[in-house]
């Protein structure tokens, strides 16, 4: 009996739910393995398709966006050894767990938090109300690869926004692996999308496009690329969430800061009855 030949995987993008190549056909080895080595053409789809979620994320009860953060958790325990394999220590996966469990307990209390009604002189009912930004684009950090992964794409979607993350070039399994999770975890095409390769390549694409509505530089460490996608941020007036400093500490309780920061305030008046 011959000996079997091992299939090796290779590693896809994460666009609208789907598992497609990169269009230029390229990819690049890590581990042994081939990683699609997105293009700006496939940045540009990873827009369009986090564009047609938002309007049905954002629109889903706040329950409902912390049952399926809370299924990702699940999945993602579910998996622990198989981050382990591809290298990723134990304690950090289950910190990834922990982060995810963390962020599903906030969907239905943020606006509780930073909503109300407000004092106001008049015979008037003035109330505001949290609203997502829209489509964030993410520059994940390098390390610690998937808590930090998880630490920034998490606090994005539980406010109701979608996300297009640029992925670490040289941890990118763990992002791939993120994303098989995400799609077993009953979350809607769309609302995650992740992109692997080089970062001065999509960065700057989602930096200047339109229809982008923020941008997180939390994993750029080069302070002339950061400079520069803020400058293309400006073009439309996005949020930008500057370089989380080299020090950073992901492990430590996150705050609310990440979800707040990507959160706009809808203010409405209203007539009281006589």
């Amino acid at each position: 009996m011959s000996e079997r030949v091992a299939v090796r995987k290779t590693y896809k993008l994460f666009i609208g739910g789907k598992f497609p190549r990169s269009e230029s056909g390229r990819s690049y080895l890590v581990q042994s393995s081939n990683v699609s080595l997105a293009s700006r053409k496939d940045a540009r789809d990873a827009v369009v398709a986090a564009r047609a979620a938002v309007k049905g994320w954002a629109g889903a009860t706040a329950y409902n966006r912390g049952q399926i953060l809370y299924r990702a958790a699940e999945m993602l325990e579910g998996r622990r050894e198989q981050f382990v394999a591809l290298g990723v220590p134990g304690d950090e996966v289950d910190a990834a767990v922990d982060r995810w469990v963390w962020y599903a307990g906030w969907s239905d209390k943020l606006s509780q938090v930073y909503g109300g009604a407000n004092p106001v002189a008049g015979p008037y009912f003035n109330l505001s109300a949290p609203e997502p930004t829209g489509v964030v684009a993410v520059v994940a950090p390098e390390r610690p690869a998937l808590l930090g992964l998880v630490s920034v794409i998490a606090p994005a979607i539980v406010t109701g926004n979608t996300v297009v993350v640029a992925a670490s070039p040289t941890e990118p399994l763990a992002a791939v692996t993120l994303a098989e999770v995400l799609a077993t975890s009953d979350l809607p095409g769309g609302v995650v999308n992740i992109l692997t390769g080089r970062i001065t390549e999509t960065a700057p694409t989602l930096a200047a496009h339109m229809d982008v509505n923020a941008i997180d530089l939390s994993g750029v460490t080069d302070a002339d690329l950061a400079a520069d996608l803020e400058v293309k941020a400006a073009e439309n007036l996005k949020r930008v969430l500057r370089p989380a400093p080299a020090d950073h500490d992901w492990s430590a309780t996150p705050g609310l800061a990440r979800m707040t920061s990507l959160l706009e305030t809808k203010t409405v008046w209203h007539p009281k009855g006589v």
